[in-house]
């Protein structure tokens, strides 16, 4: 039993096995021997990792917050902060990774916390950019919560800067994206308060 079936992820056979052999020949192509000892089972482990990687196009984030969703007459902020996510940016196709930082403002309706931490999960297991990522997060509680205001800071290191390009290993990109009472200042101002702290 391995790591995916600990973790009670099941596969495609079908996928696992076609994504397997091209990732097989990829390795031949790039001058290895994919028939040697030690990368005779990496295609069909690399085949399952990138569906790992990948699983937030078969999960419905709206279904999850709606899954846990409550009335509830609260008015104040409610803060989910130092989310850790991993995601692969669209461009290189290798990881970018941080902290997710998501508040909002109820109108009636509250979700499970947890709820938060997953929908930022789904969002940031599929092909991303992290200016992309933090609007869907955003889109996604605004539109399935209807809350007052939605406000998502993202903040996050990608090896497409450290290890290919320019090659900065410390740099450190931040996003934002927010709606409605959010878009007051003295607003977005308690928020950042918060986290820093």
């Amino acid at each position: 039993m391995d790591l995916y079936e600990n973790n009670l992820i099941s596969f495609d056979q079908e996928k696992t096995l076609l994504l397997a052999e091209k990732y097989k020949e990829i390795l031949d192509i790039l001058g290895e021997n994919s028939d040697r000892e030690g990368l005779l089972k990496t295609p069909q482990r690399v085949a399952k990792a990138m569906q790992f990687f990948m699983q937030g196009y078969e999960q419905d984030p709206e279904h999850i917050l709606r899954s846990a969703m409550f009335t509830e007459d609260y008015r104040q902020m409610v803060i989910v902060k130092d989310i850790d996510f991993y995601s692969l940016c669209e461009h290189h196709l290798l990881p970018f990774f941080g902290k997710a930082h998501v508040a909002y403002i109820p109108n009636k309706k509250i979700t499970g916390l947890s709820k938060i931490a997953r929908v930022v999960e789904v969002f940031a297991r599929r092909l991303q950019v992290q200016e992309r990522l933090t609007t869907q997060i955003k889109e996604c509680i605004q539109q399935t919560l209807d809350p007052m205001g939605v406000i998502v800071v993202i903040e996050a290191q990608h090896l497409c800067m450290q290890m290919r390009g320019v090659q900065k290993q410390h740099s450190i990109t931040t996003t934002s994206d927010f709606t409605g009472v959010f878009q007051q200042a003295k607003t977005r101002e308690e928020f950042l308060n918060l986290i820093k702290g």
